[in-house]
């Protein structure tokens, strides 16, 4: 299996440069409602990144909308500057869960989506639109968020299992603010600086390693012959290194990992 690298390296740029991709005939939006960023993509009828905007995100907490205004607000404003940029209304759109969630949720973060301007036309699990991406069509796709840690597991292109545990990215932003005795938005700018990384993995490496724990509880019925790995939470270079050992399955990060779940939603943004 080889992973889309070139398609999310082009989403990434788009985002960054916040430039438009040539396109003909109609798009597909999806919207990701993380925890830590909300995003916003938008692809061809060939799944082929046209557009994408980023915004970073307090309203989301494991999974479950807690401002459902400033929420609304958010998706909104990405709306908003895509369609500029692009010079269209977008109309329809994709969101996401993480597996698991109960159906109260499910509705807020559709009704976010809604608010926005949006008409929702489907809603997927996380790990199932990262499949999408990579193109699997056997394995188990684990998506690290900011909140959660969730999985779907896939057998001939079909999804057989999803679970969802809440232990993610906040978990390693709250060791860190406690070890350095810094305040949360202090230790989230310290995780994300990559220049410190070498510092502070080893802080954080227990929380990955539990990570790693709660998805060797979810496969302990399955046979799978690699695990991929996608979400911001996992971008630290070592990430991969530490499932594998704790999982003895072969353990793959995709480039891009923060990008890999809302390209996907985008790429099922299809009516049901």
């Amino acid at each position: 299996m080889i992973i889309e690298k070139g398609v999310l390296d082009s989403f990434a740029t788009l985002v960054e440069t916040e430039t438009v991709n040539s396109y003909d005939g109609p798009l597909k939006v999806g919207v990701d409602l993380g925890t830590a960023n909300i995003v916003l993509a938008v692809v061809d009828e060939n799944n082929e990144p046209v557009a994408g905007a980023m915004f970073p995100s307090t309203v989301v907490k494991d999974g479950i909308v807690v401002d459902y205004m400033g929420a609304i607000q958010i998706v909104k404003g990405l709306k908003e500057q895509v369609e500029q940029r692009l010079g269209t209304v977008l109309e329809e759109a994709a969101c996401a869960i993480p597996p698991g969630v109960v159906s109260g949720s499910v509705k807020a973060i559709s009704n976010v989506v809604e608010g926005a301007g949006f008409d929702v036309i489907n809603i997927v699990d996380e790990p199932t639109a990262a499949a999408s991406v990579l193109d699997i069509k056997d394995g188990a796709v684990v998506d690290v968020g900011g909140g959660t840690t969730g999985i779907s597991i896939i057998k001939d292109g079909e999804v057989i299992y999803t679970a969802d545990e809440p232990t993610g990215g906040t978990h390693m932003t709250l060791v860190l603010a406690g070890y350095y005795n810094l305040a949360m938005e202090e230790a989230e700018a310290l995780k994300k600086n990559s220049g410190k990384e070498a510092d502070i993995f080893p802080i954080v490496k227990p929380v990955i390693q539990k990570m790693a724990t709660i998805v060797k509880n979810f496969l302990k019925d399955y046979e799978v012959p690699a695990v991929y790995v996608v979400g911001g939470a996992c971008s630290f270079k070592e990430f991969a290194a530490v499932f594998e050992k704790e999982l003895g399955i072969p353990t793959i990060k995709s480039n891009q990992p923060l990008l890999v779940t809302p390209l996907g939603i985008a790429m099922n943004s299809v009516k049901q």
